[in-house]
């Protein structure tokens, strides 16, 4: 999909509770065309702000088990953490206005 991280379950606390920099966790599936709609945005975004922020993805079809964690229930879904903790999130294929927005 993109040359973003993929977590798994072995390196989700890491890669995303344990991080220095605030992470966005990209749940998608390689069969969810809004996935693919959003990738780009959130590429974009991720590398405008390297350093600052960091961006990884969740296939939840190989990872169900933290996005059965984390309560998603639909793709595309972004959680923000910082600090080990999720801050805010969305869900769906939002323009890229509004992703900049979040």
């Amino acid at each position: 999909m993109t040359d973003a991280q993929a977590v798994t379950e072995e390196t989700f606390d890491q890669e995303v509770l344990s991080s220095d920099t605030p992470v966005l966790v990209d749940f998608w599936a390689e069969w969810c065309q809004p996935c693919h709609m959003v990738s780009p945005i959130l590429d974009k975004i991720a590398e405008e702000r390297q350093g600052k922020l960091k961006l990884v993805k969740i296939n939840i079809d190989e990872q169900p088990a933290i996005a059965g964690q984390l309560r998603v229930q639909s793709i595309p879904t972004v959680y923000a953490f910082k600090d080990g903790r999720p801050l805010d999130g969305f869900t769906g294929a939002l323009p890229e206005s509004q992703v900049r927005e979040f």
